[in-house]
């Protein structure tokens, strides 16, 4: 690391002009971070990432091992994305078709987490804390709270802030189990309360 940095990068990472990398963050073997991009504070980058042009993560995102992030990806605070998920940003690439001004927009809200060999089709958002299985392909937007797994995926459940799945009574109530905090289900949607 140079003392002029408040970032930590491994000798072979590559960081392209125009990068801006928040205080605390650290990028590991072999990544690319592409012009551009907008990495917030306190990120982990994992081995062999690709994080293409004008993406934006914002603080505390967990990045792990050989994950791809095209552009148009945005990723809010605290965001999990498990080992070799990938990201899409073109509905239907062709090689000899030039469709870089059809980029599609993908947000990843704040504390969601996404399984290892995931798959998000662009133009689908991830609502906050919700959790997406290993393996799944995500072809729909998925809601605040939600647990979906499968290909393609299909909601299966809600899940705390903590990654517990949630059990709700007669009333629409549950508990997490580790934190202890309340969620209510009404109206086919979960918020804490």
């Amino acid at each position: 690391m140079k003392s002029d940095q408040s970032f930590y990068a491994h000798p072979t990472a590559v960081i392209d002009e125009g990068c801006q990398i928040g205080q605390g963050t650290k990028i590991w073997h072999f990544s690319h971070m592409m012009s551009n991009c907008k990495i917030g504070e306190n990120c982990n980058i994992g081995q062999n990432v690709v994080i293409s042009p004008d993406v934006v993560l914002g603080n505390n995102v967990k990045v792990q091992n050989n994950v791809s992030i095209y552009t148009g990806v945005i990723c809010e605070d605290d965001v999990f994305l498990g080992p070799s998920m990938v990201f899409t940003n073109v509905i239907n690439p062709r090689s000899a078709v030039n469709r870089k001004n059809q980029y599609a927009k993908t947000v990843v809200k704040k504390g969601a987490s996404i399984g290892a060999n995931a798959t998000i089709v662009c133009g689908h958002d991830i609502g906050k804390y919700a959790f997406i299985g290993a393996g799944a392909v995500v072809t729909k937007n998925v809601p605040d709270y939600a647990l979906v797994v499968g290909n393609p995926a299909r909601q299966t459940g809600w899940m705390s802030e903590y990654g517990h799945k949630l059990k709700f009574d007669q009333d629409g109530n549950a508990m997490c189990p580790e934190s202890g905090e309340k969620y209510r289900y009404e109206n086919t949607k979960v918020t804490k309360l």
